[in-house]
């Protein structure tokens, strides 16, 4: 191979993906302290009503306009935005819990058990995962969404990081270092740090723009944010009835939650084609 990305060292990203990676945390960063501050920010409270005009479009004045209530679209955006990063940022959690670190333990567990918890990710892991959160949130409540959400998207988590673990007990490294009289749990140690290290930031990323969609789509369809903690999903959901009248209730909100997912996905490092 003669091309430029052969002659990188091994593990070393290409300049542009990691120059994307620096761009989606750099945003990703912008959108906390955007998140943070939603409370200064803000022209007004979050739920505020008769801020302005109903319907306004966008203008000097409002420059998102405002919606149905009159409430300013702009200063919606920013406390929803704050709800979702939140949500997000627990079900991301769930994720690695109960999905990346499980899997990675369970491909080192005696007796087989290993191989029954994949058999019973892979049929998880078969069904899609807004259908699974919506069973979670079925069975407990909607305040619980962020919760439903990490579990629905732990499966596949779980089935990557089983099959790297797996593949890391099997190597040539690991045979040598079981020769030499390296015990299983140092082994395990050893590469789950590595792991960590290596793709710990990605994997997170990865889970970040992944349990967003989903905690998004709950709310769109009545399953996640409970009002008057309004999410960016169910913002979009509540400007189903002026999305043709008032475009700018809808789509604001819309592109706010695009550009959070695009920056999770550009900072996980995402391979061309990859789904998070």
């Amino acid at each position: 191979m003669t091309s430029a990305a052969a002659q990188l060292a091994p593990g070393a990203a290409p300049p542009l993906r990691k120059f994307a990676r620096i761009a989606g945390f750099a945003g990703l960063g912008a959108i906390a302290v955007l998140a943070g501050a939603s409370g200064v920010i803000a022209r007004a409270p979050a739920g505020a009503a008769g801020i302005g005009p109903a319907l306004r479009p966008p203008s000097f004045d409002f420059l998102f306009g405002t919606d149905l209530l009159g409430r300013d679209v702009a200063s919606e955006i920013l406390h929803a935005l704050t709800v979702t990063a939140a949500d997000a940022a627990i079900a991301a959690t769930v994720v690695l819990a109960a999905g990346s670190l499980f899997g990675f333990l369970a491909a080192r567990l005696p007796w087989r058990i290993g191989d029954l918890g994949l058999w019973l990710m892979g049929v998880l892991n078969a069904a899609p995962a807004l259908l699974l959160a919506i069973l979670f949130v079925g069975l407990s409540s909607r305040e619980y969404a962020p919760l439903a959400a990490g579990l629905a998207a732990a499966p596949a988590a779980f089935l990557r990081a089983f099959a790297k673990a797996r593949e890391l007990s099997r190597s040539r490294h690991a045979e040598y270092a079981r020769a030499s009289g390296i015990g299983a749990m140092a082994l395990l140690k050893r590469d789950l740090a590595y792991e960590i290290r290596d793709d710990g930031i990605s994997t997170a990323a990865r889970a970040l723009a992944a349990v967003a969609i989903t905690l998004s789509t709950l709310s769109f369809f009545g399953f996640g944010a409970v009002p008057p903690a309004r999410d960016l999903g169910l913002m979009i959901g509540a400007a189903r009835a002026t999305y043709f009248d008032a475009w700018w209730t809808a789509a604001f909100p819309a592109l706010a939650l695009i550009l959070f997912v695009f920056c999770a996905r550009l900072a996980a490092g995402l391979d061309e084609g990859e789904r998070p």
